[in-house]
């Protein structure tokens, strides 16, 4: 038994509904988790410079 478009059961996925989830996950991954993530790799940049800098010495010219 196979489905096709003309049987009764087969569903066409509502458009509309089809696209407002898309925008709603694209709203929500473009203003919620990319700035997020975005945040946490330049924090975390941050960090390991900093943590670079502790142990080894802020740069600048070699002391004499």
């Amino acid at each position: 038994m196979s489905t096709s478009p003309t049987d009764d059961t087969f569903e066409v996925p509502d458009r509309a509904k089809a696209r407002r989830r898309e925008l709603v996950t694209f709203a929500i991954l473009a203003f919620g988790i990319w700035p997020i993530v975005a945040v946490g790799v330049v924090g975390g940049f941050g960090f390991l410079v900093w943590m670079y800098q502790i142990v080894f010495g802020p740069p600048g010219p070699p002391a004499h």
